[in-house]
């Protein structure tokens, strides 16, 4: 029986499990992809302390703190969680479950997709939602990133060291992203920014050869690219705890107290699955939600456990 089992391995799950340890609570940390989707960003220059660093570093050091404390990491998905008489057990894939008196929902965020007709068709053939993952495969080639938040900025301003023309598309104007990114946009000539526009779909035999956009207006035109790149936001993953109760705001993400702690009693969430932070997603709001959701734990168990 462990005292926390700590659903997601990004930085907030590793952050908790870190506090977990140090408060002499007996934690495991369940979680397919090792770091989430901090380990896919190209550049990361906001992480006190470290003036620049790729999101694999970064995450790899993270797992080698979090490791170095002795918490057990399962890199496998997570299946189900039932409620139990003493707490929660947790079902596995390809495993045998584990027991813990709480639960720490970390889960992160999947990529948002845009819907459209031929977008599946082409996930790997052209389409991606992930320039640091497949960017290389277009060096010298012609690409365009949709959105204007700071994953798209970022996503233009690295592909336009590696491509030969990078297009960005957004449906508004200006750019939502941090002005660091839209000034490293503006000194790179390789990169056209497409406002008020938007993809209607995605075309090519076997591959992406083109797509297709719309401004304001409606006026529709065909660009050549050899691959677009989708940086439009992401999802809460939170279908896997809707049966345990947990309340969640109208886009799924998990309404949680100051204290990280959720609507079911026993359970807290952290990082970019929840609605805290006043909804500012980034790796050190996350890495801070499971430090704080690990504290409340620790007083809920010492307050249960003296009863």
């Amino acid at each position: 029986m462990y005292d926390i089992a700590i659903i997601g391995a990004g930085p907030a799950g590793l952050n908790a499990s870190i506090y977990a340890a140090r408060y002499g609570l007996k934690a495991v940390v369940i979680g397919a992809v090792t770091g989430g989707l901090a380990g896919t960003t190209h550049e990361i220059g906001n992480w006190l302390g470290t003036e620049k660093i790729t999101g694999f570093e970064l995450v790899q050091n993270m797992v080698k703190h979090a490791k170095s404390y002795g918490t057990p990491i399962i890199e496998r998905v997570v299946e189900n969680i039932k409620k139990i008489d003493n707490g929660f057990e947790v079902e596995i894939a390809g495993t045998d479950p584990v027991q813990s008196r709480t639960v720490l929902l970390a889960t992160g965020t999947t990529h948002r997709h845009l819907g459209l007709p031929n977008e599946a068709k082409f996930i790997g053939k052209g389409v991606s939602y992930c320039a640091t993952c497949d960017g290389f495969f277009y060096r010298g080639k012609t690409v365009a990133v949709v959105g204007g938040n700071d994953a798209a900025a970022m996503a233009a301003s690295y592909l336009g060291d590696i491509a030969e023309k990078v297009y960005l598309v957004y449906r508004k104007e200006p750019l939502r992203a941090e002005q660091f990114w839209q000034n490293a946009i503006a000194k790179n000539p390789k990169i056209e920014i497409i406002y008020n526009t938007v993809v209607k779909d995605v075309f090519g035999e076997g591959k992406v050869a083109s797509i297709k956009v719309a401004d304001v207006a409606g006026q529709e035109k065909d660009l050549a690219v050899d691959g677009i790149f989708i940086e439009i936001g992401s999802e809460p993953n939170s279908d896997l705890f809707r049966d345990l109760g947990v309340e969640s705001d109208e886009q799924g993400f998990i309404k949680i107290k100051n204290d990280g702690s959720t609507t079911t009693e026993g359970i807290w969430a952290a990082g970019d699955l929840t609605d805290g932070s006043n909804k500012f997603r980034q790796i050190v709001t996350a890495a801070a939600e499971g430090a704080i959701a690990t504290a409340s734990i620790s007083k809920y168990l010492k307050q249960k456990l003296a009863v």
